[in-house]
Order: C-alpha cells, then sequence, then structure tokens
C-alpha cells in the first residue's frame, strides 16, 4: 500500500494513537513504522499476537517491559571499545533484565500465548553479563568497592589517609594560638585539596598553600604546610582510585561489545512485544475486536476473487466513540461493487474512509472498531481518491487532481485491490461526468476488483439498479430536522431531498411548483422507482422486525413450557424417592423377618414353606424398589424372531433360559426346572444352537460379592451386633467363603457371649472356637462354614 492512499485515510493518526500505549522508544519507533501487509498468514499472525497480549493484560494487567530501553547505540558504541558510562551500563542491565523476565513468563504460559512465547523465545538474556554489571554498579550508578580487590584496597587506604588528614586539620583548627588568624573554625575543600578559611590581614601567620580566594576578597584558603604530605597522599590515591574505576568500566564495556550483536536482536524483540502489548492497549482503548481474516484464492483472477468484505456496526476509529453512528457494510458477496449516494454531509465520506482505514488497521494486526462477524480480505492494495486535492503548485484543478489519482488507481489496481473512489466524475459539466462516473464504474466491474464509491448522480443510480455486480447504498436524511442521521442503508439507493428541505425551509409554492414542472419525466420516474424500493426494503425490516419479535414470545414460552417439565419431572423423583425410602424400610424388616425364619427353619422342618414365601416376597421388593431407570429414550433394537430353542436372556429377571414355545402374544421359557411366560419384548435373544446341540439349560444363581473373612463388631450394641452377624453369615455362606473371623474384642465379656450363643446350633456354622493367639486370642471367634448345596430354595427345602 502506498504512503499516498494511507495519508488519504489518516493511517498516520492512527500509528500516533497506538505509539502513544508504548512503553520505550524502539517500540515507538515500530508502531510509528507500522503498515498494513499484504500476507494472509503474516496478517493472521499479527491478530493473533495482538489477541494473546489482549487476553494476557486481561489476566495480568501489570505486565511491562520494566526497564527496558533502546539500548542499541550503547551496544553499537561498546562494539568499537567508546567507554560506556555507568548511567549507560545500568540501562543495559535493565534491559536484559527486562528482556529475562518477559522471556521467563512467556515461556511458561506457552500453551496459553503460542505466538507470544515463540517471539519471547528468541531472546536470548544474557544473564551473566546483567548479573556483572549488577555486581560493579549500584542502582546510583557508582562503581561499588567489591568491583574488584584493587579498587576495595585503594578506598581502604583512601579512608584511612583522610581520616588522618582530617585529624591533622582538626588539631591545628582547634589550637587556641590560631584561632584569633581563622575567619571560621571550620575545614573545607577547595580544588581537591583541604584547606581551612584564613583572614587576609593574616596572611603568612600559618604556613600555608593559598588555594583560593573568597568572592568579598576577606578570605584565603590556605592549605597548611604541615597537612601538606597527608594532602598529597590523597590526591595519589584519588588517581589511582580513578584509573581502577575507569579500568572497571571499560572492562564492562568490552563485555558488552562482545554480545553486542544478541544486545541489538533482544531490543529488537522487546520492541516487537512492545507493539503487541500496545495494539492490545489500543484494542482496549477503542473496545475493538479482532475480525475474520480471510484470503483470496490461489489464481489470483477476476473469477477466483471471491473474498468479502464486511463490517458490522463498524466505528471510524477517529471519532468519539460516544458520538459517532455505526454502519454496516457488505461488498463483494452480492456485489464487488457498492455505490453509496446522498446528500452534501451526509456521511458518505466518513463511510468511505471507514472502509479504508479499517481494512488498513486489520492488515496491519491491529483490532477493528467493529462487531462479531466482521470479515476482513487480505488485499494486495488499498487505493483511495477521497477529499478535494486541488494543486495550485501544479495547476490542477479539482477535477484534473481527481482524474490523475483515478488514472494512477485503474493502472495498479487487480482482481484483489480494495477502490475507494469519492465523488465519481465530479467538478466537471454534469452530464459529461455523469456518463464517465458511469464508465469507471463499468471498468471497475471489468477489473473484478472490490469497491466502494459515492456520487450525486441521479443516473448512476438507475444504472446500478440495473446492473449485475454493482449494488446501491444510501447515507439516510432527516427531512423533518433538516439533519443527516449518517446510517448507511445498504440495497436503497439515495433520493433527492432538494425540494423537500427547501419548502421545509418555506420557500414560495408557486416557486416549489415551478421547479418540480422543470424536473424531467425520467427523473421523475427514476424517483418514483426508487421510491417504491425505500417503501418495499421498509416493509421487509418490518415485517422481519415483527417476525423477530414472534420468535422472541415463542423462545420465551419453550422457556416456561420447559421449566415446567423440569418441575413436573422434579416433582414426581420426589414422590419416587419417598416410594423408594419406604420400600427399602420394607425390605430392611423383611431381611430381619428372614433371618429369623431361617434360624428356625434349622430345627423345624414345618416353616420351610414360611421361609420360601419370604425368599420369594423379598425377591419381588427388591425388584420392585430398584432404582428408578434413566427417562433417557434409547435406541430402538431391530427385532429379532424368536424360534423355540434360542438361548434368550430375561432382561427384568437377570436369567438366561431356552425358548420352548413362543408366537406374537407370549413366549414361554425354561429356566433351570422352572417354566416362566413372559412378553416376546421382554426377551433377548442370546444363541440359536441346532437342535441336535442342545442341552438343557441350567439354572445361574446370582453371583454374590465377598463381604470379606472378617467382621468386627467392636463398639455395636448387643441387639445391633446379632442382626449384624446374621447379615454377614448369610452373605458369607452365598459368597462361598470356607470360614471367617468375628472380632468382638474382650472388655466385659457381653458381646462375645452374643456372639456365641447366636453361633450354637445356626444352621450356617460347622463349627466356631475361640481366636488362637496369633489370631487375636478370646476377642476373637473363628466360624467354619460348611460348603454351599445350592440356592436359598435348597436351603428353604
Amino acid at each position: 500500500m502506498n504512503e499516498h492512499d494511507l495519508r488519504t485515510l489518516e493511517y498516520a493518526k492512527i500509528l500516533a494513537q497506538l505509539a502513544q500505549h508504548t512503553s520505550f522508544s524502539a517500540g515507538r519507533q515500530l508502531a510509528l513504522e507500522l503498515r498494513p501487509s499484504t500476507d494472509a498468514y503474516e496478517v493472521r499472525q499479527r491478530q493473533q499476537a495482538t489477541t494473546e497480549a489482549k487476553a494476557l493484560l486481561g489476566t495480568r494487567p501489570d505486565v511491562t517491559l520494566g526497564a527496558a530501553r533502546d539500548v542499541r547505540p550503547h551496544a553499537r558504541r561498546a562494539g568499537i571499545l567508546a567507554m560506556l558510562q555507568p548511567h549507560e551500563l545500568l540501562e543495559v542491565r535493565g534491559t536484559l533484565r527486562a528482556a529475562r523476565i518477559l522471556r521467563t513468563l512467556l515461556v511458561r504460559l506457552e500453551d496459553e500465548y503460542p505466538v507470544l512465547a515463540d517471539k519471547a523465545a528468541q531472546i536470548e538474556p544474557l544473564t551473566d553479563l546483567a548479573d556483572e554489571i549488577g555486581r560493579c554498579l549500584d542502582d546510583d550508578g557508582n562503581v561499588l568497592d567489591a568491583a574488584s580487590p584493587e579498587l576495595a584496597h585503594i578506598r581502604r587506604e583512601l579512608r584511612l589517609s583522610q581520616d588522618r588528614l582530617a585529624e591533622r586539620l582538626r588539631r591545628l583548627v582547634a589550637d587556641g594560638n590560631n584561632a584569633p588568624y581563622l575567619q571560621e573554625p571550620i575545614i573545607t575543600e577547595r580544588n581537591g585539596r583541604f584547606v581551612i578559611p584564613l583572614k587576609i590581614q593574616f596572611k603568612g601567620r600559618i604556613a600555608g598553600i593559598v588555594h583560593d580566594t573568597s568572592a568579598s576578597g576577606a578570605t584565603l584558603f590556605i592549605e597548611p604546610l604541615a597537612t601538606v604530605d597527608l594532602g598529597n597522599q590523597v590526591q595519589e590515591l584519588r588517581s589511582a582510585e580513578r584509573h581502577e574505576i575507569d579500568r572497571i568500566l571499560t572492562e564492562l564495556t568490552e563485555a558488552v561489545g562482545a554480545h553486542a550483536d544478541v544486545i541489538e536482536h533482544d531490543v529488537e524483540v522487546l520492541a516487537d512485544l512492545d507493539l503487541a502489548l500496545a495494539c492490545a492497549q489500543y484494542s482496549y482503548a477503542l473496545r475493538a475486536r479482532p475480525p475474520e481474516i480471510v484470503a483470496f484464492g490461489a489464481s489470483g483472477s477476476s473469477a477466483d476473487a471471491k473474498a468479502s468484505l464486511r463490517l458490522v456496526a463498524a466505528r471510524h476509529p477517529l471519532l468519539p466513540a460516544d458520538s459517532v453512528v455505526p454502519i454496516d457494510v457488505a461488498v463483494g458477496e452480492e456485489a464487488r461493487v457498492l455505490l453509496i449516494t446522498g446528500p452534501n454531509t451526509g456521511g458518505k465520506t466518513v463511510a468511505l474512509k471507514t472502509v479504508g482505514l479499517l481494512t488498513a488497521m486489520a492488515q496491519a494486526g491491529l483490532h477493528i472498531p467493529a462487531g462479531e462477524g466482521s470479515t476482513v480480505p487480505v488485499y494486495d492494495g488499498v487505493y483511495a481518491d477521497i477529499g478535494d486535492e486541488q494543486s495550485i503548485e501544479q495547476s490542477l484543478s479539482t477535477f484534473s487532481s481527481h482524474m490523475t489519482h483515478v488514472v494512477s488507481i485503474l493502472g495498479q489496481a487487480t482482481a484483489r485491490s480494495l477502490v475507494l473512489l469519492d465523488e465519481l466524475g465530479a467538478g466537471t459539466d454534469p452530464v459529461e461526468g455523469s456518463a464517465l462516473a458511469q464508465a469507471l464504474l463499468e471498468a471497475l466491474l471489468a477489473l473484478g476488483c472490490t469497491a466502494v464509491c459515492s456520487t450525486h448522480y441521479s443516473t448512476l443510480k438507475l444504472f446500478a439498479f440495473g446492473t449485475q455486480g454493482i449494488q446501491n447504498a444510501s447515507v439516510e436524511f432527516d427531512v423533518e430536522t433538516l439533519s443527516p442521521t449518517y446510517k448507511l442503508a445498504i440495497g436503497v439507493p439515495g433520493r433527492s431531498n432538494a425540494l423537500a428541505i427547501a419548502q421545509r425551509l418555506g420557500l414560495d409554492e408557486q416557486i416549489l411548483a415551478r421547479a418540480a414542472s422543470l424536473v424531467s419525466p425520467e427523473d421523475m420516474e427514476a424517483d418514483a422507482l426508487l421510491e417504491s424500493v425505500r417503501e418495499a426494503r421498509d416493509e421487509a425490516e418490518n415485517a422481519r422486525g415483527e417476525a423477530e419479535k414472534r420468535l422472541r414470545r415463542s423462545t420465551r414460552l419453550e422457556e416456561d413450557l420447559r421449566r415446567r417439565i423440569a418441575d413436573t419431572e422434579a416433582a414426581r423423583e420426589e414422590v419416587l424417592d419417598q416410594a423408594r425410602a419406604e420400600g427399602r424400610r420394607l425390605l430392611e424388616e423383611l431381611e430381619r423377618e428372614l433371618s429369623q425364619l431361617r434360624l428356625q427353619a434349622a430345627t423345624r422342618p414345618d416353616q420351610a414353606e414360611a421361609v420360601r414365601e419370604s425368599t420369594m416376597r423379598h425377591r419381588e421388593l427388591a425388584e420392585a424398589f430398584q432404582p428408578t431407570p434413566d427417562p433417557t429414550p434409547q435406541p430402538t433394537k431391530r427385532r429379532v424372531a424368536l424360534q423355540p430353542g434360542d438361548t434368550v436372556r430375561i432382561s427384568h429377571l437377570g436369567q438366561t433360559g431356552e425358548v420352548l414355545s413362543v408366537d406374537e402374544q407370549e413366549a414361554e421359557v425354561r429356566v433351570g426346572n422352572l417354566r416362566l411366560r413372559a412378553q416376546p419384548d421382554t426377551l433377548e435373544r442370546v444363541a440359536r444352537v441346532p437342535r441336535e446341540e442342545r442341552s438343557a439349560p441350567r439354572y445361574s444363581e446370582p453371583k454374590v460379592v465377598s463381604p470379606g473373612t472378617e467382621l468386627d463388631l467392636r463398639g455395636y450394641r448387643a441387639e445391633e451386633a446379632a442382626t449384624e452377624l446374621e447379615r454377614y453369615l448369610n452373605s458369607a455362606y452365598l459368597a462361598g467363603l470356607p470360614w471367617c473371623s468375628i472380632i468382638h474384642g474382650k472388655g466385659m465379656g457381653v458381646l462375645k457371649q452374643v456372639v456365641r450363643e447366636h453361633l450354637q446350633g445356626h444352621p450356617l456354622v460347622s463349627e466356631y472356637r475361640a481366636g488362637a493367639l496369633a489370631e487375636g486370642g478370646d476377642g476373637v471367634t473363628v466360624v467354619v462354614l460348611p460348603p454351599r448345596r445350592g440356592s436359598d430354595d435348597d436351603l428353604a427345602d
């Protein structure tokens, strides 16, 4: 994109606003040099970097570049061994530390911010160099004693010499004989030498070297001869200190120079990251969002250039966000050329600049102030001829200036370009201008580019109305308030409002009538046609609004119905839960009753029938109070015809058996020695075995999970222990355990007595004994269980 078109769109103002969000000069320079890219991959990477930076600032608003500076000039000077000053070295250290911190953070968050992490990974932190500078210099730029052993020794000697010199001078000042000659009893410094103030009239009374005179001439600052040797020693040590400091700074400079290329590269990466963070902050400031970036096809021909520009609720970024009127723009879908008509100051030029500026911003990697669903193609160029470019110096009129630029645009634009032309054919004779404008539209259509144009010519409205590939649009004008609304209406051309506005302003009716009579019939017919189109559009808008209102109403009704169904289902579940709780209570009572009957059956055979009946009742209740299955509809299985001899599974009993006979209403199934009748829908065929290979199916008993070989009854009351022991013995027997241990503890012996009385003569206990010492002693009873003979029915028999 050339600078002239970007300047026409005021793109530089966008960059100036963006640069205000950068952290240091290198990032600011990148921001001011940012240009739109014509490579789709690069544009998507830039957009992704801005999006990631925005997300990063949303969760970590304290992320900054710290003390980073553009130290590339320092690195270059160090490369030629020009000694760096302490503050320059500190700037290098601060930049390297900021680079290291940012790199560590972004690489650690690589999964969340891959593009930013990839940039940060290019940083070489130079930790040793930064640490060395920090070891030698404090935060104020002073060279530390620890910078070298020699410097530490020199400064130690210097402090001792200065202390001796100061002590000698204090004694001279405090000497009562010298007091009348001194202006003040103080020690000061002149030209790096320690001196005392002597009154001018007593010159020579204290032998010494004069180093300075006061402004009034009344005081001489002399270095007493008695302290000259000490003063010389101090000066020598100071000189040695300066030489050592210069040597240290030179070494640090050489270290910086050795890594000059790396430092420059790190600064460039930091500037790139600074730009990404600035783009994110600018996105927040504009209340912007990323558009969808689309690319043109591979061939680049006109037929292949199918990418469409779509801006939803787009705002001009240089206008106040709280007052600018958003516009919707769609071009490239139904038509490649959008022709905007309407009155002056109605917003046509702003609409064109909004389209061009947002496209350039998107291709530069900036988020745009537009709504969700906005789509921006990657154009190979955005060409704009907008505004009055009359050139006095070049003796070009407005028309000539526009045409010169239009000619240049037509010579450069391709099928992948975006062309923005304001006021087609303006600045010359209306008849010729209208014809020229129509020819330009035809040229744009033939070129296949995407174009947005504006015009005043009414004939072009009809031309666009009847030409495939061109779509009318208009900026609306409120005749009642005599002001534009700045809204852009796609698909509807603008109408002339001159006579209506004149009437509103009070122009004489006779003059208005005469003006109307002078309008050609063709123009009247065109306005009538366009008015009918506008009315049809308004009717369609009203119909759509009514449909949306009905849709919202039906959605609310649907949500209300769903809520009522959910409430009903919740109430049903509550009732079922209560019924299940009651069923579980009955089952527990029945289990206790069944345990007692089994104990009695061991000594009273006449109770066997009662045990069998209780067992069957227990099974029926257990099945009745199983949890209600999920009402989610199951996929319908294809019905398989059953035949006698098929092996089937009875789903509600969990048993398998052989089909003896079957018809549409009922099937007879043999399960063990029992014959059952069931509906065919409740049977699932497992296998079909040829008649000669069939054998009588065997009854399969339900598997019982082992309760473990230990039962711990410590802490139970006597009646609770008996019930728990009975339940455990039943489970252990059905699980086929050969033995088990009952832990009751010693204590007072109550639990032990209850356990052993319960085991005495129990039908499920072969024998029992106290535990051996290794088994827990008398606090444990070991029970031997008989081998399992069969089902509960066998036991009852």
